[in-house]
């Protein structure tokens, strides 16, 4: 289902308003999902299962019962870092 514009090898391009809801399961697993825009009633460009490691963009986090938000507030990359630990930084 990753419909996100490749920036290299395990590296994904995401928009300025992009938000990546985290959900964290009872496992210790987590579920990336990547919206394009937050405002935009659109359904998700990717879910990746993986774990969240940090966040070095300009961003805001929301945090919900079932994880939390990343709201992206540059354009960034999403880019593997490990097997299954992803990083976002700015472009």
């Amino acid at each position: 289902m990753n419909k996100l514009p490749s920036a290299g090898e395990d590296a994904w391009t995401l928009a300025r308003h992009a938000h990546v809801v985290v959900y964290e399961a009872l496992d210790g697993g987590e579920l990336l999902t990547v919206y394009d825009c937050g405002a935009a009633q659109a359904p998700p460009s990717a879910q990746i299962v993986g774990h969240l490691v940090r966040t070095t963009a300009d961003h805001e986090t929301e945090q919900q019962p079932t994880g939390h938000i990343v709201k992206l507030r540059e354009e960034s990359v999403l880019r593997e870092q490990s097997e299954g630990h992803y990083v976002i930084e700015p472009v």
